[in-house]
């Protein structure tokens, strides 16, 4: 079974976040830099729901994990 290819505005639209890519952007940029010792699920700014999609998604490896990992790098850069 072939895994789907997701893209950031189609994770915040899943995260019932806005989707276009100013808010996409805005939200990185306002919660960057993400501490080193703190998982992305674990951040403080997710909704419990928002926690629990993320943690379920990348322990059980499914077609978010890719874009999931990608916004977790986009959130520990610098600003």
């Amino acid at each position: 079974m072939e895994q789907q290819r997701h893209d950031l505005a189609a994770l915040f639209a899943q995260l019932g976040l806005p989707a276009d890519a100013a808010s996409v952007e805005a939200f990185i940029t306002g919660h960057r830099p993400l501490a080193p010792d703190t998982s992305l699920a674990e951040a403080p700014f997710w909704t419990p729901a928002q926690a629990a999609f993320l943690a379920e998604e990348l322990q059980a490896d499914a077609d978010w994990t890719a874009v999931i990992d990608e916004l977790d790098v986009e959130l520990r850069r610098s600003r």
